[in-house]
């Protein structure tokens, strides 16, 4: 196994490549000493965090099994879901928006993409990148944007979610990592949100995260066409650490009287515990 390069400075500080001692061909990518992707060069279509997990299912039912897509990700990374697009669906086409660029450079020179891969990397901000894409261009659009540990308060409002509608083709999907903890205000506000600009939205998280138990990672998902909410469920179901699907009644029970976030009023996603995404 290639020895992995010492700490390098990147545009969001300190980033770190690290072998998977347990997997082969794994690596750990560490911004500030905090996990941020995760990616199996012999296998990527492993997904090794629960919630990228999720993100995974959310592309497996957007479309027939080995469809090719149109995808955009907002947040790069080390690439995990360009890669396992690029694995399961192959022909795509896959641009991803990353502000990073040091990072990209590091990931792409230790962690190479696959030959093939039609995947396109943009070094911008993600509203940026998202505004810049042609009206009804892409199938799905992923949105994973941390700066430090939090999600930038101007990729948490309606306008922002009505420039992710506006990219996407009829039957389109969006798809956001949402970080709260209890008492899960700015996750309630993001599904207010998402409500406000797309017919269908659902939530993808575990029990104890939904009843405000910890702090952690929900996938929020959003369409006009009505989402593959029975699918979501089984696959959900069977992951090593399972989740609940809310939708419907339960999902607008879950968001109460929060009310949609516009760009005047929006705010960072809360700041994680300490500890709670270290190593």
């Amino acid at each position: 196994m290639r020895l992995p390069p010492g700490p390098a400075a990147v545009a969001g500080g300190t980033a770190e490549l690290l072998a998977d001692a347990d997997r082969d061909g794994s690596w750990m990518l560490l911004v500030n000493g905090t996990p941020q992707s995760h990616v199996d060069l012999d296998d990527p279509t492993h997904l090794e965090f629960e919630y990228v997990r999720r993100m995974g299912h959310v592309l497996d039912l957007a479309a027939e099994p080995g469809a090719p897509l149109d995808v955009a990700h907002l947040g790069g990374g080390a690439l995990t879901l360009p890669r396992y697009v690029a694995a399961t669906r192959p022909g795509s086409r896959q641009r991803v928006v990353e502000i990073d660029q040091p990072l990209t450079d590091l990931v792409r020179e230790h962690l190479p993409l696959p030959r093939n891969a039609r995947i396109r990397v943009r070094a911008d901000d993600a509203r940026v990148g998202l505004t810049a894409l042609h009206p009804a261009s892409t199938d799905v659009v992923i949105c994973d944007v941390f700066a430090g540990a939090r999600t930038p308060a101007h990729l948490t409002s309606a306008e922002f979610a009505a420039e992710a509608h506006r990219a996407l083709r009829p039957g389109g999907v969006y798809a956001a990592n949402v970080a709260d903890g209890p008492p899960l205000r700015f996750a309630r506000a993001q599904v207010a949100t998402l409500r406000s600009v797309f017919r269908h939205v659902c939530l993808l998280a575990e029990p104890g995260i939904l009843r405000g138990r910890r702090f952690g990672n929900l996938v929020a998902v959003a369409s006009d066409v009505e989402l593959p909410i029975v699918g979501y469920v089984r696959r959900c179901a069977r992951d090593p650490m399972p989740s609940r699907v809310v939708h419907g009644e339960d999902l607008a029970r879950f968001a109460g009287t929060a009310r949609p976030v516009h760009d005047a009023d929006a705010v960072d996603s809360p700041e994680p515990p300490e500890g709670v995404f270290g190593r």
